[in-house]
């Protein structure tokens, strides 16, 4: 009898050990899920999703796009785990993460209020993305910053950027990923620089936020997507 009770406690704790590796398995893990289909071309980039209403929120004059955030519209998740808000407009494309990639925007947001930003991501889902801002701070300055959110956001200040538009770049080899701004798109400063450990089918795009304002409008012209990385991930050339 006490044979058979110690089979069935081993069944009971194995089962158990498996429930509990289902449970973290699925938590870990973000799986690819992103907004509803739309078809936004500029600079001959197509944009396939729009995220929080961004296909309604974007005007297109030639070459430019023009995306609209409505008052405390962002995206970020407090490190502390108790605030998300994940509702800024975002445009979409998709990308082979396998293969070499740069993708590269003029962008000039209006700056009404703190943390008004014009943004490059790139993204998975509301839990998995990286954001790269030229944003107002605290200072009233305006300045180039990254958050990286894996399940909560980190918050990243970086250079101050005197100017009402900036070039922003996002490069990859496959294996390496680099962010970076200029403002003659020649002289490049690296702002982060990582391994890309992102998904095989990965999606980046554009877009506006307006944390605890009532709403701004952000300017992307000179966008461009090529197959091809930057040769010095220092440099950013």
């Amino acid at each position: 009898m006490k044979k058979v009770w110690l089979k069935m406690l081993l069944v009971m704790a194995v089962m158990s050990s498996c429930d509990n590796a289902t449970t973290d398995k699925t938590e870990s893990s973000y799986e690819v899920t992103v907004g509803e289909a739309c078809s936004v071309k500029v600079s001959g980039i197509e944009f396939t999703k729009s995220i929080n209403g961004a296909r309604e929120a974007t005007t297109h004059e030639s070459d430019k796009l023009i995306i609209k955030s409505s008052a405390e519209q962002d995206n970020f998740n407090d490190p502390d785990g108790k605030l998300s808000n994940n509702s800024a407009p975002v445009l979409l494309t998709k990308i082979d993460n396998t293969k070499p990639f740069t993708f590269t925007a003029k962008v000039t947001p209006t700056f009404n209020d703190v943390y008004d930003a014009g943004t490059l991501y790139i993204y998975q889902n509301p839990k998995s993305w990286l954001k790269f801002a030229f944003e107002k701070d605290e200072r009233m300055k305006t300045r180039i910053v990254t958050v990286r959110t894996i399940g909560t956001s980190d918050d990243n200040n970086h250079d101050i950027v005197e100017s009402e538009n900036v070039y922003m770049k996002i490069s990859s080899d496959g294996k390496t990923m680099g962010f970076y701004y200029s403002l003659d798109k020649e002289n490049w400063q690296l702002v982060r620089l990582f391994r890309n450990d992102y998904p095989e089918e990965t999606w980046i795009g554009l877009g506006s936020q307006s944390p605890i304002g009532d709403g701004s409008s952000v300017a992307f012209e000179e966008c461009s997507l090529t197959s091809k990385s930057v040769e010095d991930f220092r440099m950013g050339i």
